[in-house]
Formats: C-alpha cells, structure tokens, sequence
C-alpha cells in the first residue's frame, strides 16, 4: 500500500510527456480503488488507467476521460481483484446475525415486503427509464466527433406580417460567397439540399424507396460518419453514393459492395464508396439511408450550383477553434449584403450561426429571438415526472416503515431488556431497510430490461440497456444508500431510543408528529397523482381538438404514390386513364408536393386594390385536372380547373386564408400578377375558392395557399378508390396497371389517412407515456395506501371490537376508518387543481390551434382519485368492521 500511496501523491497528477494539462485522473476514485485493490495489482493497474486517461483525454475530452476511469474503476469490483478485508470476528457474527433477522422479517411479513419492494421497484423502473430518455434528449448529434464546431447558417427576415422569422433554407450563391470569404474561420463548409428526398435505389431486383441526404463531397468527413468499408471521401465522384449499414444489407446482403453501383429513380448509375454504420436517432441524420452528391439533383449542372434566387438548400458550417458565433454571423451579414436583391433588402435579411448542440432542445423562433422549445418543455417535464415518481415510491416505503416500527416496540424492549446495544438496534434497521432497497433495484433491473424494447417502441427512441455506463451503475449505488439511510433513519433513531419498561408494558403510542407526518406524504402522493391524471386527460382533449377539426379534403379512401421513374412524366396521362378504366377508381390526381405537406412558399403577387403594406408570401402548389376530385376539396366558390378550357392554364384557385389575407370579398375574377425573380410576370385570373386544407401541423392555423394547373411538372399522384369496391381488390387492380406500365419502379403507395395521422404522432407519443407514468403514479400510491391502512386497522383492533360490541354498524365503522383518508384526498385535489391548471394552460398556450381546460376534467381527476383511495381503503376497512369482536378483545 506504500507504494500505492506514493503513486497518488507523486506520478498521477503529473502526466506523462505530451500529455493534456488541463486534467488528471479523479482522486476520489483513485481512492476507492486502493481501498479494495490488492497491493500486489495496485501499481500495475494505475499505470494502466493513467495512461488510458490521458489517452482519453487527448482524443477526445478530460470529461470522457474521467467518466471512462470511474467506469474502469467500478469493473475491477470483482472476486479476482479484491483485497481480503479482516474484521473482528464479533463484528462479523453480529453483521451475520442482524442479516439473518431482517431476512426472517422480510419472510414473515410477506405482504409488507411485496408491497415494499414492488412499490418501490415500479418508482426505480420509471426513474431510469425517464433518466434514459432525458440522457438521450440531451446528448443529441453528440455521434458526431465535431459536434462542438458544427453550426447551420439561418437567416432572420420580416415575416410580412410586422413579426420577424428565422429560415433554414438558403441559396447556393450564398454558400460559395461565404466559403471563399472567411477561410480562417471556416474550416470546412458543406450545403444539403434543404427538402427530404426519398428516390428508389435499387440493386437489380431489389428495389427500395429510402430517405437519403444529398450534399457536398466534404460533408460526411465533416460529419464523421463510421464507416465499415470504404472512406468518408466515398463521394469524389459525381455519380456516386454511401449506403448505410441496413441498407447495404438490404442490397447486396453481408458483402463488401464498395465498387459496385446502384441505379437511382431506375435512370442512374451511382457508385458505391463507402457504407457507415447506422446513424443513432438522437442525431439530426438519423433518417439516413444513404448519402449522395448534391450535384446529382442540379442535372449534374456545376452553373446551377452557384444561384441567388432559389432557396432551396441548407448550409452547415465547421468552424475554427474559438471562433465566435456572433461575431461571425455579422460579418457574413455584412458579405452576403453586397448580392441582395430587392426581396432581400425589403425583409431586411440577417444571418446567425446556430451550433449543433442547440439543434435539438433551442431551435424554437419567436420574432428572431430563441425562446424555450417545446422539446426542452418535456425534458424538464418528464424530469420532475420522473423525481416525483421516485419520491411517491420512497414515501410509500417511508410511510409503511413509521408505521410498522410502532408494531415493533416491544421487540425493541426485549433486546435492550437482554442487553443490545442502541448502536445495535440501529445497525438492524438500516440493515433491514437495505435489503428492501438492494431487493427493489434488483427487480427494478428485470423491470428495465422488460420494458425497454416497448419504451423505445413508444416513444421513437433507440436507447440501448446502460449495463456498461459507469454513471448508471454509480446513480444505482447513490440511490440505494440514499433510500436506506432515509427510509431507515426514523425506526433507527425512534425506536432505538426507547426505554425498555414503557416499551413492554405497552404505554408506547405514537405521537402526533408521526401521524401528522404520515398525512402529509399521503397528501402530496395524491397530489402528484391527480395532478398526473389531469395532465394525461388534457393532453387527450388536445390532440381529439385538433383531430375533429375539418381537414378541408377527404384522405380515407385515397392512396398516395411518388413514383421513382424518369419515365413517369411521359406515362402520366396513360396511366390515368388505365387506371380509370379498370373501374377501380373514381379519380385520379397530380401535383409537384404531397397534399400533406406545406412545401413550396413564394412572394411577388400583387392585384388591383392589395395594402400597400402587404408583404406576405404564399404556400403555391401546381396540381392537375381531376386533383380536386382525388383529394376531395371543397369549393365554397367558383369552380375547378376545367380541361375543356384552353384558357384555364392562366387561372388559379385559392384558399379561404388567401381570400382573407387578400382582404378580397368576391374573388372568383379578380386577376392576380405573379412577377417571381426567376421568371416574367403573368397574369392569372381566380376561378374558385376552396376552404381550408389542413396541410402542416393540425395543432397550427392552415396557410393561406394558391394552386396553378400545370400536367408536366407533378411528380406526386393520388387515386380516389372506387368505395363500392374492396380496397384489397381495388389495389391489386391499381397495382397490375401500374407495374405494366412503370416495371421499373416499385408500386410503394400509401394510405393518404396514415400519411395525416402521423402529423399526431409526437402529441399521440406524450400521451402515451403520460398515461404510463400516471398509471404506476396511481398503482404506487394504492399499494402504499393499501399498506398504510393495514396497518393502521390493525392498529385500531380493539377499538373496532369495542365499538361493536357497543352497537356500531359496519356502516359507521366503514365511515370511521374511511372518513381520514377522504380528507386526505380532497386536500390533495384543492393543491393539484391550481397547480396543474397553471402548468397545463402555459403548455397549451405554445399551440395556435388548443383545447379548454374544461372544469369536468379536475371534477374527474378529483373524484377519480376519491374513488381509487375509498375502494383501496374500504377492502382493509371492511375486513376489520366484520371482524369478530370476541376475537378482537380476546387478549384483554
């Protein structure tokens, strides 16, 4: 052990020649693994862990260094590494002794200890289980190595409507402009096409459609992305491509595909330079598939990819070391100024560099000004959830322990009467309370291992079991010792200090301190339960609002298809029309973005008598003849695009926010001049006015809209089932067609109602956990609830006896017992009703579209709650009101 200590005191603050200076290997843990290391491995070993620390360090952070050494430290708490400890064999004998009385208690009192450990393991379960999930949350695009030097260029602009709005999507010019300008700040600059994109990619006879990232040839170096065979430099060629780890198996199976090539949308062929392994879903490219050139969708064009007047791509930047983010930002400002166009200078465009560790939890604009997300909302939400929980689990423990350590009263006056020690008594109550403690995380640990493949099911995460995280195991160890010492401190402390006479003749009471203490843990149990049903009910009530608001077309009945072929645009019309005549449909549709989608937003619309002031964009889409009919919209006036009229390419259709927004009472005949920047001005006439089509997010108003009709240049097709038909039918019909005339692309349609139903998924996801966590909240609260009025019925036996005998019903004796925790509850609900209210209306407060707080919510909560502690209570009330009162005072 000399040798070990000096090694502390002298080699590991120092490191070793070239070491990183900013750090050294945690003392305290140092500490610990020299406590029960043997002497004959200790230098050995701190020679090892030193050196794989400062190793750590260099390559990555002093902070991973230092976690990685905990978790070295805690893998070598194993048989072979241990120092053999000698205590005084006394000490041993009593530790045995005090082991084996705590587990016969455990034993005898089996519905104690069920209730105990189960209540206790369900809080253990949910706290991990939440602590997993805020660890994902807050370490997301930590995957990538540069993640501290990554930034996305936005731009801050007037919003039309006097606000201020921050975009994402920005122009190729820009890019150039800015990569050129400021190479000592910028190490590297990568732009990505700022729509998802999901082509075909096939290999042979295998075809699938996958959502991939189409960027510059320095993007993946820059994202770090782990490749399993090939170099992130995969993509030098034009017509080239990296596959992910899924998809490349999904293409060639286990073999090595690098050099072989894969045909995109059937047309191209694309290289294979590389396949990564899967990106995590805590990072922004999880949905990845593949990564290909962004030259590819420029028509291979290198003049396309240097523009001012379409913003169509995203910028992502890796700074330089130190670097300012501010300051830079205006500098880039001030470059990119020089190119503006009248748009531009008019919305009074800016620039900020937004880091990727804000990408995730601050990545919410209001008026240009970062404000708290509705992601962080939850982090911090299913955070307090999840303590509170855990302190419903521990008060349950708590509550049954002061309530059964009065039973135990003259057990302690009997060991004091034969001589034991209050040191003693106190070593058996801590002892006993952390055998519960270490039985609860046992099972809380089959618990987490059960549950976690349907958390992640649930709530879109792809967290792994933590059995290998030095911190997971560390909170474990902190957590058992804290609920040991907490539960255990009060029947340690209270009854070890007992005289040993009061305490056998039976004079022991319990004051009204402990009674008062146990009412109001019971209190706050069932405050956080209520408060957790309120919150779960109005989070139904919001998404059913948003659910039952008019969508402004019909997606049942209707499939959705992108067909991945360059040959679609010739076959359109032949397809329509085969499709038609097989009877199988009622309409068929096109339009260049998918109907549930807010794609495509351009300005430079004016008519006779528009606000001068007005200076709005508006979502534009191009559709078809028969595309009203697919989707089913509804004309409050006017009439659809009719292919009969020549005229009627120059025509247009608006929405209802057009109309308002266009302050235009009779529109059908108003022309509107469309004088975009990368085009001449054209005049167009409105023929009909359609209501409202829900196209974004339900939980926010519709846009206000404009649809053109154009045949060529739609690449999404809808079809409208004939409903006297089975849908089985009607698709197969549909699908023979479309593979007779497109073989080269697969027949991948969608069901257009699933396509609108996931625009729910996040709030469905919320509301799904919340009714996990307040079903255990509830569940935790009854068991504790239904020991504590065990024990207190027990308690009052003899009374019940009495009264009884006196005459009393079992009615009366049913309100006796029951009445208390009646009170109880109310109190409960007249804390939680206040509480919940101001939480919840500031949540719902961040949706433009919401639900009330509807006051049959808290009647229900309340008398929910009311409801659930009378039938947990009256089992063990009722049991002891018919109870036999002979046999209740047969000792007296």
């Amino acid at each position: 052990m000399k040798n070990s200590k000096n090694h502390i005191n002298s080699e590991s603050n120092s490191p070793p020649s070239g070491g990183i200076q900013g750090g050294t290997p945690p003392r305290l843990a140092e500490k610990l693994l020299l406590w029960f290391l043997k002497d004959e491995l200790a230098e050995e070993v701190l020679g090892d862990l030193d050196e794989k620390f400062y190793s750590t360090a260099a390559k990555h952070s002093t902070r991973k260094a230092k976690r990685n050494y905990w978790f070295q430290v805690i893998n070598y708490l194993r048989p072979f590494a241990l120092r053999y400890f000698k205590f005084k064999n006394s000490y041993n004998t009593m530790i045995n002794h005090n082991f084996k009385v705590s587990y016969r208690q455990m034993l005898k009192n089996k519905g104690y200890s069920f209730i105990n450990i189960g209540g206790l393991a369900m809080g253990m379960v949910v706290a991990m289980l939440i602590g997993l999930w805020v660890k994902d949350e807050l370490t997301f695009n930590q995957n990538h190595k540069n993640y501290n030097n990554i930034a996305q260029m936005l731009r801050v602009e007037s919003d039309g409507l006097g606000g201020t709005a921050v975009n994402n999507s920005l122009t190729t010019g820009m890019g150039n402009l800015v990569r050129q300008s400021f190479p000592d700040q910028i190490e590297e600059l990568f732009m990505v096409r700022a729509r998802k994109q999901a082509p075909i990619i096939g290999n042979g006879e295998k075809k699938f459609r996958e959502v991939g990232i189409f960027l510059e040839e320095n993007g993946p170096s820059v994202l770090t992305l782990e490749m399993i065979y090939g170099s992130t430099n995969g993509l030098k060629e034009t017509r080239s491509i990296l596959l992910s780890e899924t998809l490349s198996q999904k293409l060639f199976g286990e073999e090595n595909p690098v050099g072989k090539t894969v045909k995109l949308n059937s047309d191209k062929d694309l290289l294979v330079g590389g396949v990564y392994k899967d990106l995590p879903k805590n990072s922004k490219f999880s949905e990845a598939a593949f990564f290909s050139r962004l030259l590819l969708l420029f028509r291979e064009n290198e003049e396309s990819m240097n523009v001012w007047n379409n913003y169509n791509i995203d910028i992502y930047v890796k700074l330089a070391n130190h670097v300012n983010h501010e300051q830079l930002a205006e500098l880039v400002t001030e470059k990119i100024q020089d190119h503006y166009d009248d748009w531009a200078k008019e919305a009074g465009q800016t620039f900020i560099l937004h880091p990727m560790k804000d990408w995730h939890l601050n990545s919410e604009w209001k008026d240009g000004v970062n404000v708290l997300s509705q992601e962080k909302k939850f982090v911090r939400l299913y955070g307090v959830i999840g303590i509170f929980v855990l302190l419903l689990a521990c008060i349950n423990f708590m509550n049954l322990s002061t309530a059964r350590s009065e039973k135990r009263a003259k057990e302690v006056g009997i060991r004091k009467t034969l001589g034991s020690l209050r040191k003693q008594l106190i070593t058996q109550f801590y002892m006993e309370s952390f055998l519960y403690t270490i039985a609860a995380f046992g099972l809380s640990l089959i618990l987490l291992w059960a549950l976690l493949p349907w958390f992640n099911e649930t709530s879109g995460k792809g967290i792994v079991a933590p059995w290998n995280l030095a911190e997971f195991w560390l909170a474990g160890m902190a957590f058992i010792l804290f609920t040991t010492v907490v539960s255990g401190s009060y029947p340690a402390t209270y009854l070890s200090s007992f005289r040993p006479i009061k305490a056998l003749k039976g004079g022991l009471k319990p004051g009204k301190a402990a009674s008062l203490s146990r009412k109001v843990l019971v209190v706050f149990q069932f405050t956080i339960s209520i408060a957790l049903i309120i919150g779960t009910i109005t989070v139904n009530n919001q998404i059913q609002a948003a659910k039952n608001r008019p969508i402004g077309y019909s997606p049942k009945g209707m499939i959705a298809l992108a067909p991945g072929s360059p040959r679609f645009g010739q076959q359109r019309e032949l397809m329509k029309q085969e499709i038609l005549n097989t009877g199988m449909a009622d309409a068929v549709g096109f339009s260049n973005y998918p109907v549930t989608s807010r794609l495509g937003w351009n300005g430079g619309f004016t008519w006779e008598g528009m606000d001068p002031s007005f200076d709005q964009s508006f979502n534009t889409i191009t559709i078809s003849n028969g595309y009203a009919d697919a989707v089913n919209m509804e004309f409050i006036a006017g009439r659809d695009f009719d292919p009969n009229r020549e005229t009627d390419k120059n025509t247009i259709i608006i929405n209802e926010s057009a109309m308002k927004a266009m302050q235009l009472e009779n529109p059908v005949g108003t022309v509107v001049k469309y004088n975009p920047s990368w085009r001449e001005a054209v005049n167009y006439t409105i023929i009909g006015v359609v209501k409202d089509m829900i196209k974004g997010s339900p939980f926010q108003q519709t846009d206000q809209s404009i649809m053109f009709l154009d045949q060529e240049y739609t690449s999404y097709m809808y079809i409208r089932l004939n409903p006297n038909v089975s849908t089985s039918e009607s698709i197969a019909a549909i699908g023979e067609v479309y593979s007779q005339i497109l073989p080269e692309a697969p027949f991948d349609y969608q069901f257009a109602d699933d396509q609108y139903n996931q625009k729910f998924e996040a709030e469905l996801r919320i509301g799904r956990l919340a009714k996990f966590f307040t079903l255990l909240a509830i569940l935790i609260s009854c068991l504790g609830l239904f020991g504590l009025s065990s024990f207190l019925a027990e308690q009052r036996t003899k009374e019940i006896g009495i009264r009884k005998v006196l005459g009393a019903s079992v009615i009366n004796l049913w309100k006796l017992l029951s009445k208390d925790f009646a009170l109880l509850i109310i109190l409960s609900c007249l804390i939680a009703i206040p509480v919940s209210y101001n939480v919840l209306q500031g949540w719902l407060d961040s949706y433009e579209v919401r639900t009330e707080l509807y006051w049959w919510v808290f009647a229900v909560a309340g008398l929910g709650g009311l409801v659930v502690t009378l039938a947990t209570v009256s089992f063990q009330a009722l049991k002891a009101a018919i109870a036999n009162p002979v046999r209740s005072l047969r000792s007296e």
